[in-house]
C-alpha cells in the first residue's frame, strides 16, 4: 500500500502545481472574487487546501501548523501561498515516503478542529481521507476556474499517470 500513497502524494503535488498555474492566469479581481464554493473564492479555497493539509499532517506527524480554524487565511498574495504550498507538498511527499509497512498499519489520534472530543482511527482509511479531500477541494477551485472560461485545466489522475509512464510528469 506505501507505493500507492506514494503515487496519490507525488499526483497532489502535481494537480497543485497545475492548479496554481491556472490560478496566476487570474486576473486579483477574479482571484477573489465569491464564486459560491464552499471557501467562496480561488483565494479561499486555496488557502483551506494548504490549512486542511496542515491539520492532517499534523495530526499524521505531530508536527507543523496545527490551524484552529478551517477557513483560515495563511497568505494574501498567491506567490507566498503557492510557496507555502510546495514546502508542504514536499514534506507530504517526503512522510509518505518516509512510511513503512508497520506504520501504515497503525492508528493515529487525534481532535477535530471543531470539537473537542479525542478520535483514534487507522492510518490508512485516513491518509485516503486526505488525497480525497484535496482532491474534492480541487475540483472546486477547478469549477471556479471553469466560471472565468478557463477550460483547458486537466486534473485527472489519469492523466498523472500518463505523464509519469512518459518520464513528463
Amino acid at each position: 500500500m506505501k507505493a500507492h500513497y506514494a503515487a496519490f502524494a507525488r499526483y497532489n503535488a502535481w494537480a497543485n502545481r497545475r492548479l496554481y498555474d491556472a490560478a496566476a492566469a487570474l486576473s486579483d479581481v477574479d482571484y477573489r472574487a465569491d464564486r459560491g464554493a464552499f471557501f467562496g473564492s480561488m483565494h479561499g479555497t486555496l488557502n483551506h487546501l494548504l490549512t486542511a493539509d496542515w491539520v492532517w499532517m499534523h495530526r499524521f506527524t505531530g508536527q507543523g501548523p496545527s490551524p484552529e480554524r478551517l477557513d483560515m487565511i495563511h497568505h494574501e498574495q498567491l506567490a507566498d501561498l503557492r510557496r507555502t504550498r510546495e514546502a508542504e507538498d514536499r514534506r507530504i511527499i517526503d512522510y509518505v515516503d518516509g512510511l513503512t509497512e508497520a506504520e501504515l498499519a497503525g492508528t493515529i489520534r487525534y481532535r477535530r478542529v471543531s470539537t473537542p472530543e479525542e478520535f483514534v482511527q487507522a492510518l490508512e482509511p485516513a491518509l485516503a481521507h486526505f488525497f480525497n479531500h484535496q482532491t474534492h477541494h480541487r475540483g472546486q477551485a477547478h469549477t471556479i476556474l471553469c466560471a472565468f472560461g478557463q477550460r483547458g485545466l486537466v486534473l485527472d489522475l489519469l492523466y498523472y499517470q500518463r505523464e509519469v509512464e512518459t518520464g513528463r510528469a
